[in-house]
Formats: structure tokens, C-alpha cells, sequence
């Protein structure tokens, strides 16, 4: 089991390091501040997150405008080799307004191989669901899972449980046919 995981743990290095944006270091803007650095993710990168989501998927803009709340995730790595990881860092909003950030967590165990990168942004119908995400008891199943693997947006990015998901894929390749979940954990601002 020790063996499996360590192998996963390198596929995911591997897949961050090869199949995504690389980083080669931090370049301070005009607009970044010391007192900023306190949140992992800018504000304009979840801007600019979703400003790619209205560009690709105009259809989107109804959910900006009605949804209680949202929260972006502009990257989430994903990889595995039988066991998967995915991980990713957002902010999230209630009313347009920025509340907190949040972390993704997903673990699957099925038959997979690969890893990508995409985007997500998970949109709140209404006060009790973004509340419920808050609290820590908000958790995506299997369908949420088979949502992320796909290339571009949802088809059907419709509310189910209070919740709908959209996805854009970065890069990578990844086969799947895996069970499991995200889970989420809130800190607020």
C-alpha cells in the first residue's frame, strides 16, 4: 500500500510538473502586497478564472447573476494510477462578495491513469447550500467526479442538491472509470 501511494504522490509531482502551467518563480505585480500573500490565491486570478468560464460558456453569466454564492477554484491538479488524488485552492463568494478561501480534496479508487488540470467553479443556489459548504458538510459525488474529467464545460451544468459544477479542462490526458468525491474545507477571510 506504501508503494502504491508513493507512486501516486510522483505521478502527481510528474503531472504538475510536466502537464501544467509551471511556475518557474514568484514575480511580484504592482498590485500584490506583502499583507496579501496571507491567501494563497489573488483575487485576479479568480478574475481571470472567471472571465475564461463567460468567454468559453456565455451561458454561465445566468448563474454569476443568480447564484447565492460561488467558489472558484482556478487549478486543480489531478492525477493516479489506481488510487487518484485531486487538489485545488479558491476563493469563494456569497453575493459577489468575497467571503473566504476553500480547498478541494478529491481521493478516487478505480481504474485510472493519468492526470490534467482544469478549472471548476461551484455555484450555491441559496443560502442553506453555501452555508452547508461553509460548514464543512458539503460533498460532491461520483457525478461531480465524471463532470471534472471531461474536456470543457458541462453539458448539463444544472443545480442538483443546491449545487452546480462547471469545469474547464487546462491540461493533461486522463482516463478514468473511478469512484469518489470532493470534499471541501472553508476558511473565511
Amino acid at each position: 500500500m506504501k508503494k502504491l501511494l508513493m507512486v501516486n504522490l510522483i505521478m502527481i509531482t510528474l503531472t504538475n510538473i510536466t502537464a501544467g502551467s509551471v511556475y518557474a518563480g514568484w514575480r511580484p505585480s504592482e498590485t500584490e502586497t506583502a499583507k496579501g500573500h496571507d491567501i494563497d490565491i489573488t483575487q485576479t486570478l479568480s478574475a481571470k478564472t472567471i472571465t475564461d468560464f463567460k468567454t468559453h460558456y456565455s451561458y454561465l453569466d445566468i448563474y454569476f447573476e443568480k447564484a447565492y454564492g460561488y467558489a472558484v477554484f482556478p487549478t486543480v491538479t489531478k492525477g493516479g494510477i489506481g488510487i487518484g488524488a485531486a487538489h485545488g485552492k479558491g476563493e469563494v463568494y456569497e453575493k459577489g462578495n468575497y467571503i473566504g478561501t476553500a480547498d478541494l480534496v478529491q481521493v478516487t479508487l478505480g481504474l485510472q491513469f493519468g492526470g490534467q488540470q482544469y478549472s471548476e467553479i461551484v455555484f450555491f443556489k441559496d443560502k442553506a447550500t453555501l452555508e452547508d459548504f461553509k460548514a464543512g458538510k458539503l460533498k460532491l459525488g461520483a457525478q461531480a467526479s465524471a463532470i471534472a474529467a471531461t474536456s470543457g464545460v458541462s453539458a448539463d451544468a444544472a443545480y442538483s442538491e443546491g449545487v452546480a459544477i462547471a469545469t474547464l479542462s487546462k491540461s493533461g490526458l486522463m482516463y478514468e472509470a473511478a469512484i469518489g468525491g470532493q470534499k471541501f474545507t472553508f476558511k473565511p477571510k
